[in-house]
């Protein structure tokens, strides 16, 4: 694939779906009448630009997000924020084959130091950073210099994919993603990562909320501050660990809060001196990092998902929707758990759903169905518990919207099998996923569901970038795979 070789770099909840309504966006730049405001795209970024001015921000952090799952960002003068509306800010396609080490990779049609795009702010995104004083954030859609959107945008992925699910079956979808995180003390940590608080309490446990009260505090207020609706935040079950849920959006707004609620968190973290660690192990006997995403579908202000003849009381199309992703997990994990660590985390009795099958509430599943009850039918959706937060956000919820969408295209054919209780492994007699990269590479290659989905461009890279980091990790331990990746994502 002509990869570039160096050794890895060693020492480098459940979310409610029912009352959100409208989508929720980070704080939006707002026009006159309280909404974004009209007019040119420039008007509008002029008016933001001076909105930025009076908050005292000096800088634009625009990111986007590559195949291997990292955060990459090119930064402007907020007074360019017009301009940058105008022209859009240039950038290498080649990051696009960057591997999780920085070496880059190749693919058919992307890579080597040719070509060029150019970056483009979205306003209704554009929030300003809580805790970095001075600057601002937007996500970028990729176009190429005519103006065209770059078919290998992972973001125009999404967005292509909520939209199909809208002009052919009416759908909407809103999505939420957890976060979870370790911190440590000081900068990344070296071979052995020790947690920033001794978790003398037990997982879970108020005695960690006490220990860790005004971290957690300021990454509240933070994410508050920039408009952020926080669901639910707590210790986790390993030492140091935290998960935070945000409410639901639309599906390219759900990705673009993950990638902010992350910032946020790392900003927050630093300003306490500690370093988190989102990567999917810390250590590689650990309990590990997730990335679950929760996804419903509605139609007319009805949640499909409930109030329906099927199992759980779906509907025939919501159980055909599932029945799909259900199905295509093992490939779908090239996009949600598509780390050289991403297989160390997934094992089984461990919460994080390593068989292939679905329960009612069940954690031990790879895909957890949230029935709402009572008090909350309009709450149910499902859980995809296999993935983690390696995964770029943008190409794990078009690449389920897409196998969903399959399974909405199989009619009547597509039906859920029975839903499994208690602990998969404990029976034997439900399929593990891959246990291997190369398998879920494999798996991956033949699948021409993601492969029209993502188109040539895109499925090429990704393609590419998981070859890349297999061969870039061969030999390498468990124990050196988890300290080249966690402090990357």
């Amino acid at each position: 694939m002509g990869t570039t070789r160096r050794p890895p770099p060693h020492g480098t909840t459940t979310t409610a779906h029912g009352d959100a309504g409208a989508a929720v966006h980070p704080e939006t730049v707002q026009g006159p009448g309280g909404g974004p405001g009209p007019g040119p795209a420039a008007e509008r970024a002029g008016a933001a630009a001076a909105r930025l001015a009076e908050a005292g921000v000096e800088g634009v952090a625009l990111t986007w997000v590559d195949n291997a799952g990292l955060t990459r960002v090119k930064a402007v003068p907020a007074r360019r924020l017009q301009e940058v509306i105008r022209t859009g800010v240039g950038m290498s396609p080649c990051f696009d084959v960057y591997l999780v080490d920085d070496s880059m990779t190749d693919s058919p049609h992307i890579g080597g130091p040719d070509g060029d795009l150019r970056l483009v702010p979205d306003l209704d995104r554009l929030t300003v950073l809580a805790a970095q004083p001075g600057w601002a954030w937007a996500p970028v859609d990729r176009h190429e210099q005519d103006g065209r959107p770059y078919a290998a945008c992972q973001r125009g992925f999404a967005r292509r994919m909520a939209r199909r699910a809208l002009d052919e079956h009416g759908i909407t979808l809103k999505a939420g993603f957890e976060t979870e995180w370790v911190v440590v003390r000081g900068p990344a940590p070296g071979p052995a990562a020790e947690p920033a608080y001794p978790a003398t309490g037990p997982a879970y446990g108020m005695a960690r909320l006490v220990e860790t009260s005004d971290y957690l505090r300021d990454v509240l207020a933070a994410l508050t501050a920039q408009g952020v609706e926080v669901l639910q935040i707590h210790p986790e079950y390993a030492p140091g660990q935290f998960e935070v849920s945000t409410a639901p959006s639309d599906p390219v707004g759900a990705a673009d809060l993950a990638v902010l609620v992350r910032e946020t968190v790392r900003a927050v973290s630093l300003r306490h001196g500690l370093t988190a660690l989102f990567g999917p192990v810390v250590e590689p006997d650990g309990v590990g990092n997730g990335g679950h995403l929760h996804l419903s579908l509605w139609r007319s202000g009805r949640n499909l998902s409930s109030g329906g003849p099927g199992p759980c009381g779906m509907t025939r199309e919501a159980e055909a929707f599932w029945a799909g992703v259900l199905h295509r997990l093992p490939e779908l994990l090239a996009l949600g758990a598509p780390s050289p660590a991403s297989l160390l985390r997934l094992r089984p009795s461990r919460w994080a759903g390593a068989h292939q099958c679905w329960g009612l509430e069940n954690r031990e599943a790879a895909l957890r169905f949230v029935a709402g009850g009572e008090r909350m039918p309009q709450a149910a959706n499902a859980e995809i518990k296999c993935v983690d937060a390696s995964a770029n956000p943008y190409l794990l919820v078009g690449g389920v919207i897409a196998a969903g969408l399959a399974g909405l295209a199989d009619g009547d054919g597509a039906r859920l099998p029975d839903p499994v209780s208690g602990d998969p492994a404990r029976t034997g007699t439900h399929m593990r996923l891959p246990g291997s990269a190369q398998e879920v590479l494999r798996r991956f290659e033949e699948s021409r569901v993601l492969r029209a989905a993502l188109g040539e461009e895109l499925f090429g890279a990704v393609r590419a970038v998981r070859a890349g980091e297999i061969a870039l990790f061969e030999g390498a331990s468990d124990h050196e795979i988890a300290a080249a990746t966690r402090g990357r994502y």
